[in-house]
This record gives structure tokens, C-alpha cells and sequence, in this order.
């Protein structure tokens, strides 16, 4: 449970330690705290400084002032005066509402009193003060390196985006591409469940982000280029995001059927501008979903726009490199078959996700169930039933099962409301090849087509379903792909 004084007095501590030693930069500020202090350039500034080279989108500037409402912002504590007014080592200016420490030391003992490693290992301006002390086992070293950088913050992106492309002019690009924060993402690679192939790539790649200078150093450059193949539904989406949630990188998501079918005309220079606001993010991940839209086997009788975008994609990915650009690229399809050899050769690795099989679908009923009540629950037995399922069919099925037992006024599930839910989800399945009888009819519940989960079947209002036990991940476009649930 939080503690509200806690809490406060470890934000008036770090704006203190921090004015209190210039050696310390902004990525030595807990991401949590620092959002409070941003100050956007202005575009005079920036033309003022454009010839010095790479201009930041804004900054964050000495002296750091904690009043009553930036540390109600930064903690979340109501009224963060009346949480610490009782210690002999705080005041408050009543004109300014400015909060300081007056005896540093004996407020820097009160927080070690208190607060354990896990907290201490998140705020690196603290430790590197603390760090000598007898009973400190955290270092300022690794208390700066699992921090979250500052070009990971969604206001730096923001402001960045902003500086670099007009809104008037890119403002249909921009709308094209989805870009999140990792504290935006809830899913992590813990949450998820594996086949031991995935977990063998994600690993290879998070030590290729970690010991990037060493290969570049080597010679290796053509790295971190992974394709995510698999039918819909099975964690493509998913893993990609937990990944830059793993990292603390940037996601930028683009769905090339959106610039192909809205665009046509503009697909090549749309692609383009994808690549450039990787580039302008990195260090990031960079999602091309549905990536057989443009880059499929090409055909004499192809639209010379779409001729051009492909060549244009090709070249971009050549183009771009993680140990380079800092850029990882993810492309991920559902119809393999649509590339072609130009195609697949971009890629250094290619990852199956293939549909789960029993053992994996236990795994993944026990994953989403954890915050449920369910009276005799096997997950096994489910697992045998539901043969051919996805993740997300599962997630599909666990709500119907919720639903039904709220129509019956009850919030606890039975194993048999599981079998039943099963038994309607593929009764459903099965209805979704069916013609539709006497002209166009009416679409079958939930889906504007008559299909329950192809391509672009498990959109729901704005909401996309990256399945686990903490619940789903929300963007604009939700397809097949956003609608993963844990990988398998």
C-alpha cells in the first residue's frame, strides 16, 4: 500500500539532490517525477540552435520547484503539504506553495528508513547519493540503467513529433502511424506465454540491444530485422509491444493497409515518412503490421503505385539497422505466401507463431483466468476442449463465459459455464462460412462482415485485445493482429 508521506517526501528530496548536484542529467530523474519539470523549445529556439546540430524537442532546467501542485501531479497525493507538515524537516512558503527540504540529511535518513531496494533502484538521483551508506545495496550505476531515458517519455515523443513534422502537411501521415510510450503498455514478456523458439529469438535480440557497440565493432550491422509469421490471433501484436515495454523503447506501429487502401497514391513517400519517424524515435521498435499488404509477390498486372511503395518499403528496410539507426523492425503477416523472395531475404530472422497446442492452451487459460473466480477450474480439461483455439479465441471464450454468469447475477464462474461458453464459441465458428440467406441479410452478433476472427474480426468499438491477466491494450485500429492474446 502506498504511503502518501513516503511518497512526497521522496519527490522533494530528489528535486533537492538534483538542483543540489549538476552532474546529474535528466535520465537520473525517476520518469514518474521529471514529466512535472518538461518544458517544450519553442520554435524560436530551435532556429536559434538548428546550426549547432541536433536540436532536443524541450528540456528539463535547474532549479527544480516543488510546489503543492507539481508534487500533487508527480505523486498523486491530494494534498502533499498536510502528508508531510508533521516533519521537522520540510517547509512550505505560503505565497508560492513551495515545498522544500530544510536538514537534507535527516530527510534523506527518514526515506532510507522506509523505503525498500525495489523503490530505491527506480530513482537513480537519490542513490547517487545514498550509495555508500552501510545498509544501501542498491547502486547508482544500476539505478541509472534500468531508468527509463528521457526519449522514452511521452511527452519527449510528442514534443519531438511535433518538432520535426509539420501538422498540416504530415498531419494524414501521422494519423497513419500509432505510437506509444512504453509506460503506455501494460503488457510485459512475463505476462505471456511462449514457445520456446520465441523466447530464444526475443532473447538473442535484447542482447543485441545491449551489446550493440561491441557489434558494431565486429562488423555485424545487418541485424534486428525479425518477421512474426502466424495466423491471426496467435500473439504477433502482443509480444512486439511487451518487447518495448521490456526495453523502455518507443513502439511505432503502422499498418501498411491503411496507407495502401486510404493512400494510394502517396503510398511510397507514406512509407518513407514511417521509416523517417522510426528514425527520428529511435531508439525504438518499429511494427510494420499486415506487411504482405505491399510487400506481396509482385505481378505484371500490379498497380504501378503499389510496384513503386514495394520498392520503396524494400529499399527503407535495407536502409535502416538497429546497430546503426537504433532501430529494431518487426514485420509481422498472416499470409506468408504473399511475399516474395525479395522480401523475406530483408529479414535475419523469422519467427513462427504458430496455433497453440494443448499444453500451451492450459498455460494461457491459467495466465488470463489468474483475476477470476472460478469454482473447480481445470484448465486442462478446457485445453482438450477448445482444440484449434487461439489466444485470443480463448479470451473470446472466457468473456462469454463472464457475460452469461452476469445475466444470472453471479461473478463467480463454474468450470461448467467454461464448457458451455466453448461449446457457443464454436457453434458461432461454424456459422461464420454460412451465406446469408433471402440478399445481403444481417450480420451475425459481433462481427459487420459475418466472420468472428479473420483479418480484421476482432474489432470491438475502438479496443484491441492483447490478452492477460491485467486485461487489454487499447489503440485506434484494432485488427486480428491487435487482438492477440498472450503468444504462444
Amino acid at each position: 500500500m502506498s504511503d502518501p508521506a513516503l511518497d512526497v517526501v521522496e519527490f522533494v528530496l530528489t528535486t533537492h539532490l538534483y538542483n543540489e548536484t549538476p552532474s546529474l542529467d535528466e535520465n537520473d530523474l525517476p520518469p514518474r517525477f521529471r514529466q512535472v519539470f518538461w518544458t517544450e523549445r519553442s520554435a524560436d529556439e530551435d532556429d536559434r540552435d538548428a546550426d549547432d546540430g541536433p536540436v532536443p524537442p524541450g528540456e528539463i532546467s535547474r532549479p527544480l520547484r516543488a510546489t503543492d501542485s507539481v508534487a500533487r501531479t508527480a505523486t498523486g497525493v491530494e494534498r502533499p503539504w498536510e502528508a508531510i507538515s508533521g516533519l521537522l524537516f520540510t517547509q512550505r512558503e505560503e505565497f508560492s506553495g513551495e515545498i522544500s527540504i530544510t536538514q537534507p540529511e535527516m530527510a534523506t535518513e527518514w526515506y532510507l528508513e522506509r523505503a525498500d531496494d525495489e523503490r530505491l533502484s527506480t530513482n537513480p538521483t537519490v542513490a547517487h547519493v545514498v550509495e555508500d551508506e552501510d545498509d544501501v545495496s542498491v547502486s547508482y550505476d544500476d539505478a541509472r540503467e534500468h531508468n527509463r531515458p528521457i526519449q522514452a517519455d511521452r511527452v519527449w515523443i510528442d514534443a519531438l513529433l511535433s518538432q520535426y513534422f509539420d501538422e498540416d502537411d504530415d498531419a494524414e501521415m501521422l494519423d497513419l502511424v500509432s505510437v506509444r510510450a512504453p509506460e503506455e503498455i501494460e503488457m510485459t514478456l512475463d505476462d505471456l506465454v511462449l514457445t520456446t523458439d520465441q523466447e530464444e529469438e526475443i532473447q538473442k535480440i535484447v542482447k543485441a540491444i545491449e551489446h550493440r557497440d561491441y557489434l558494431a565493432s565486429i562488423g555485424l550491422r545487418e541485424i534486428g530485422k525479425l518477421l512474426f509469421v502466424g495466423p491471426p490471433g496467435t500473439g504477433k501484436t502482443t509480444i512486439s509491444r511487451a518487447l518495448a515495454h521490456e526495453l523502455g523503447l518507443p513502439f511505432v506501429e503502422v499498418k501498411l493497409s491503411m496507407i495502401t487502401s486510404q493512400y494510394l497514391g502517396e503510398t511510397a513517400k507514406n512509407v518513407e515518412k514511417t521509416f523517417e519517424v522510426a528514425k527520428r524515435l529511435s531508439p525504438c521498435i518499429l511494427f510494420i503490421d499486415e506487411f504482405d499488404s505491399v510487400a506481396k509477390t509482385r505481378r505484371s498486372d500490379e498497380h504501378a503505385a503499389l510496384k513503386r511503395a514495394v520498392n520503396t518499403l524494400l529499399k527503407s528496410i535495407d536502409d535502416i539497422s538497429l546497430i546503426r539507426d537504433d532501430v529494431l523492425l518487426i514485420g509481422a503477416t498472416n499470409h506468408p505466401d504473399q511475399l516474395d523472395a525479395a522480401a523475406w531475404r530483408r529479414f535475419d530472422e523469422i519467427v513462427n507463431f504458430p496455433k497453440p497446442d494443448r499444453g500451451m492452451r492450459s498455460d494461457i487459460l491459467e495466465v488470463i483466468t489468474q483475476p477470476m473466480e472460478i469454482d473447480g477450474f481445470d484448465p486442462k480439461i478446457i485445453a482438450e476442449h477448445t482444440e484449434g483455439l487461439t489466444g485470443s479465441d480463448l479470451r473470446m471464450v472466457l468473456r462469454e463465459a463472464v457475460l452469461e454468469a452476469l445475466t444470472e447475477e453471479r461473478t463467480e464462474l463454474t468450470q461448467a459455464d467454461l464448457i458451455a461458453a466453448v461449446e457457443d464459441f464454436e457453434e458461432r465458428d461454424n456459422l461464420k462460412n454460412m451465406d446469408m440467406i433471402d440478399g445481403d441479410g444481417a450480420a451475425l452478433t459481433g462481427s459487420a462482415d459475418g466472420h468472428d476472427h479473420d483479418d480484421h474480426d476482432h474489432e470491438h468499438g475502438d479496443g484491441d485485445h492483447d490478452h492477460d491477466a491485467a486485461g487489454s491494450d487499447h489503440d485506434d485500429h484494432g485488427d486480428a493482429s491487435d487482438a492477440e492474446t498472450p503468444p504462444q
